[in-house]
């Protein structure tokens, strides 16, 4: 038995489709918390990160583990080996595209002088692959036992909203909203409701009225 470690092999870890790339959920599996940790995997022609700009002020450091993948990073791109790190401060436009089959990254992110406060988007990636695949029942354990442990964060069930909505669960969905709403701000739930397409099969449902009211 061990002494409380973990250890993982990036390569056998089971993936969760996400923003059109597959997603290693390090931090997830291992319940890390000191920063935002994970991998994603990809074949050639395939994508590795999702384009964005981490407006949320996180900078990040990407290292290639295994294959080879191109950085677009603002205008230019960057050709990145096994052994490549590439960091990436907050604001910057990046992406990622493998270059050979198998292309592994591992990520860490964090924003400087602030404690790390993560967990919604990875644990919703994972939690959205068992329902892609069919898995209702996983999918919904996974996002309860992440609200048994962080039962302040209202993202949690938002996203649970989000995973019933898209299985086309109404009655299951607004009950989530409606513990989502006990705990988020008003302001900024309501701009999540207007705008996220996850919620589309319910929003013509009166309750749904009722809850940007």
């Amino acid at each position: 038995m061990s002494a409380g470690y973990e250890i993982l092999t990036l390569g056998e870890v089971e993936t969760s489709p996400h923003l059109g790339s597959n997603l290693i959920p390090i931090r997830y599996l291992l319940g890390y918390r000191a920063a935002g940790v994970n991998g994603w995997r990809a074949d050639a022609g395939g994508q590795l990160i999702p384009p964005h700009e981490e407006d949320s002020g996180n900078e990040e450091l990407y290292v290639v583990v295994v294959g080879r993948a191109t950085f677009t990073l603002g205008e230019e791109q960057r050709d990145a080996p096994a052994g490549t790190l590439v960091f990436v401060p907050a604001g910057v436009h990046r992406t990622a595209v493998a270059e050979e089959d198998g292309t592994i990254l591992f990520v860490v992110g964090a924003t400087v002088g602030e404690a790390f406060d993560g967990g919604g988007w990875d644990t919703f990636a994972v939690a959205d692959g068992h329902r892609l695949a069919g898995r209702m029942d996983e999918s919904r354990a996974v996002m309860q036992r992440a609200m048994e442990e962080r039962p302040e964060m209202w993202a949690l069930p938002y996203n649970l909203a989000c995973l019933e909505a898209l299985a086309g669960n109404a009655d299951e969905a607004f009950a989530a909203l409606e513990r989502a709403r006990e705990l988020a701000p008003a302001e900024e739930l309501q701009e999540y409701l207007r705008g996220d397409s996850d919620l589309d099969n319910i929003r013509d449902d009166p309750r749904f009225a009722e809850l940007l009211a």
